[in-house]
Formats: C-alpha cells, structure tokens, sequence
C-alpha cells in the first residue's frame, strides 16, 4: 500500500534541532540493542521496535522524494540515485549493527547514510554541495562520509568499496578489535573481478566482514539474466566457503533477522557472510535515466511490495499502529525534511580560495 504524504509545515526551532533529536534517538536505540543479545523480548518491545524501523524507513523515502524535487528544481546538480522501494535493505542491516562496527556503501548510499545515523541536515547540506555537508560539500550525491559513525562513504566506481571493506576488516582483525564491517554492494558488482577477489581473501584470512549484496534485478540497465549465468548469487558466493544466503529485501523484519545471525556468526569467529537481499528499485537508475528497459507492469507489481507498506500493514493489523499515529510520524520526519533542506540552502558554500585544500599538501606539511 502507498502511505499518504503529509501537506508540509515548519516549526520555529532551529533548523538542527529536530535531526540531533533524531540521531539522539538513534544513539539510544543502538545502545539498547548492544545491551542485549537478543531481539527485544514482549509485545510491547517490539511493537516499538517495529515503530523504529517503519520511521527508519519513511525518513529515507521522504528525504528522496524531496531530492527528486530539489533536482527537478536544479538545487541539487550531478548524478542522484535514488534508493526508493529499497529502504528494508538498509534499515534492516544497520539494525543488526554496533556503533563500532564499520559500513562501506556504494554510490546509492543515501539510505545507507541515514539509516547509519548520519542527519538530514549533514546529508542533505552535501547534496547541496555547501560546507556543512557531511564531506564538506565536495562529494555530493555519490561520495558521502562520515569517520565519526564510522561511515566510510559511497563510491562512484562499480564494486570498488569492496577492496576498501576488506581492509578494514583486516585491520580490525589483526589488531584483535571485536568489530564488523559491512559492505553493501548491488548485483552488477557481483560480476566484477573486485568482488570475486575480496571474497576469496575474506574467506581465506577469515575476515569479520559482512557482503551485503543489494540484487534489485538492474545492472544499470542490464538485467541480472542477461549478465550471470547463473543467477543465484547467494549459491555462487557461497563456493568460496562462507556462509551465504538469499532473502525477501522487501521484508524490513526478515532483513534485520538475517543480518543478526550473519553479525553473530561473524562476531563468533567463523569468517566472513554473504547475504543476497533480493529487492527492487522504484525509481530509474539514476535521475538521468529514462528507464526504458523495464517493462511497466513489472515495477507496478514490486510495488505491490513495498516495503514501507508491508510493515504498515503488519503493524495495522496486530493493532499497533493507527491513522493518527502514522500521520503523525509521517509528519513529524516530513518536518525534518523541509528543516535540512532550510539549514542546506542558508549553508556557505566552500570559497574558491580553498580550491586546493584536501588536495595538495602546503610548503609545511611536505615532509623533507
């Protein structure tokens, strides 16, 4: 089902307020879990829980939705890939993960970002290309980052986080860290020579890394049959010895259940995992994308499935969630919304002066 949008309002406070409310809460939320080696336990906990995770997925949607606007309105430039009808992926991963644990994401990182604590406000200020932006305004769309929450950002280049992934979970490894990182990553990836490599070493040294391969079907423009041969990817990676899986990607609660028991044989000792979360994207490739490869009815019949709807769905019919109550959380992220888009648009953008900064080293850093 399709959830009503909200007619938009603004409050008075200031523009940042309601995001480090936002991530406060999300702070909180990742301690609970990490207190506890289970799944919350009680009708009450997860009825919250689900709570959770459906405003975990709305923010996202509603945060792109207002990027497919901005860009229609040439306020964000560049390429923008839009993760909607994807959200499950993201929330459901993150849910299974620790503040510690590190994440590597691929240019279709916007929900990752979010779902990995990053604000609104941090995020959209980037899209914006302005100073405060989480890279400081020179990344843009494809290239968020954010070291503090041990988010180690998008990447432009098709599986190249991957390599990057591997190293972080060796690092962490040899200095005897109990840490995961997880690399998202999409199918096309899964055909490239980064992929293979990585997995083959991960499961050769034993890395405590997490292969999240997002299989929304798409290649770009190519679709999965016509680039594998073999199109269970969950089957293919597991000959490299790990453990690996498919699952419902539209399914937020089968997603966090199968990351959790990936994380936790990870954290046991047992090597890296793969998991094949079988989704679909909503929205064309990128926004320059005319998206003629794909017939109509089938994005009409994955949107049966949506993922936001599925657990509004749920959640109606266990009595847990009501019109008013889903109004007024659809309303209170649309407000952060139109907050971050304000705070991004009285933002400085970097002065030409600084051109060169982060890219060459100055007379007194040059090591003799």
């Amino acid at each position: 089902m399709s959830v009503a949008r909200p007619t938009r309002t603004r409050k008075d406070s200031a523009p940042s307020k309601a995001d480090k409310k936002a991530a406060t809460a999300k702070t909180a939320r990742t301690a609970r879990r990490n207190a506890s080696a289970g799944p919350p336990a009680g009708r009450g906990a997860a009825a919250g829980h689900r709570t959770d995770l459906l405003e975990a997925m709305l923010r996202i949607r509603r945060f792109e939705e207002r990027c497919v606007e901005l860009y229609s309105a040439a306020k964000i430039r560049g390429f923008v890939h839009l993760y909607i009808g994807e959200e499950a992926v993201a929330v459901g991963v993150n849910e299974a993960l620790t503040v510690e644990d590190a994440v590597v994401s691929t240019y279709r990182e916007h929900g990752h970002a979010l779902a990995r604590g990053l604000t609104a406000e941090a995020v959209m200020a980037e899209m914006f290309g302005r100073t405060t932006g989480c890279s400081g305004g020179r990344g843009g769309s494809m290239h968020l980052f954010d070291a503090s929450r041990r988010f180690y950002g998008g990447s432009a280049i098709v599986a190249g986080g991957l390599p990057l992934a591997a190293g972080l979970a060796l690092a962490d490894r040899m200095r005897s860290l109990p840490r995961v990182t997880c690399c998202f990553f999409g199918d096309g990836a899964f055909a490239e020579g980064e992929f293979h490599e990585t997995a083959n070493l991960a499961a050769l040294w034993g890395l405590p890394l997490l292969l999240v391969c997002e299989n929304n079907l798409y290649a770009m423009g190519t679709a999965l049959a016509r680039e594998h041969a073999q199109t269970d990817l969950a089957m293919r990676a597991a000959s490299y010895g790990m453990p690996a899986w498919a699952v419902d990607g539209m399914d937020v609660e089968a997603v966090e259940q199968a990351a959790r028991r990936a994380v936790e044989g990870i954290r046991a000792g047992t090597g890296p995992h793969f998991l094949e979360l079988r989704t679909y994207r909503f929205r064309a490739h990128s926004m320059y994308d005319p998206d003629r490869y794909r017939d109509k009815a089938e994005v009409e019949r994955w949107k049966e499935r949506d993922p936001i709807g599925l657990l509004t769905d749920r959640m109606r019919a266990s009595g847990e969630l009501g019109d008013k109550e889903l109004t007024r959380i659809d309303q209170r992220i649309t407000e952060q919304i139109d907050q971050a888009v304000e705070a991004a648009e009285q933002a400085p953008e970097e002065p030409v002066e600084h051109l060169l900064r982060h890219v060459t080293s100055s007379s007194a850093e040059v090591v003799s």
